[in-house]
């Protein structure tokens, strides 16, 4: 049997509005630049030895109705003036050849920052607690470094990506997607 393991990942978010919820997504998707794909929605983990690339470099790779495996985040409303937002955070341990931990948030009413902080914190939370320790968030997170650290020997990385936006002055359903894309090679 093969294995179906992701040795490559990129980061994309969109925003979509149309008078159908569904069409909203759509081109939420489009935004994203993944609407050509049919996408299949896992869960949490980041292959060890995964390498994260660019998403204009990883959009050129993708092909017409390839099944293409996704950590989602979304979000709609349409509901005038409403905040919405999704974001994806990704904790990846030092040692590469770790697994590490990607979160999904979805919200109403938070900003950007808040949203990408919260989906970030999920992630590095998750991880903390597979390698055998509790993680306060506010504590561990060194702003000089950009990194999480428990002690000197135990931190790792993180980063995320969120999108938000107001739902139309009009009643157009909004839709916001963010997405952590997996390839194959």
């Amino acid at each position: 049997m093969k294995e179906y393991v992701p040795k490559r990942m990129f980061f994309t978010k969109g925003v979509g509005y149309h008078r159908n919820k569904l069409q909203s997504f759509e081109l939420a998707l489009r935004s994203a630049g993944v609407e050509i794909c049919n996408l299949v929605t896992v869960s949490s983990i980041f292959p060890p030895d995964c390498t994260i690339i660019p998403k204009m470099k990883g959009v050129k790779e993708l092909k017409l109705g390839q099944i293409t495996y996704v950590v989602m985040a979304r979000e709609s409303t349409n509901e005038p003036n409403r905040l919405i937002s999704a974001a994806i955070g990704l904790a990846q341990p030092r040692d590469k050849m770790q697994y590490g931990y990607i979160s999904e948030h979805h919200d109403f009413g938070q900003t950007q920052k808040k949203a990408a902080d919260f989906a970030e914190d999920l992630a590095a939370t998750m991880l903390a607690s597979t390698l055998g320790f509790e993680l306060d968030p506010d504590v561990a997170w060194n702003e000089r470094k950009k990194v999480y650290q428990v002690d000197a020997k135990n931190y790792f990385v993180s980063r995320s990506i969120a999108q938000t936006a107001e739902g139309h002055k009009d009643g157009l359903w909004t839709t916001v997607a963010a997405m952590a894309v997996f390839l194959f090679d």
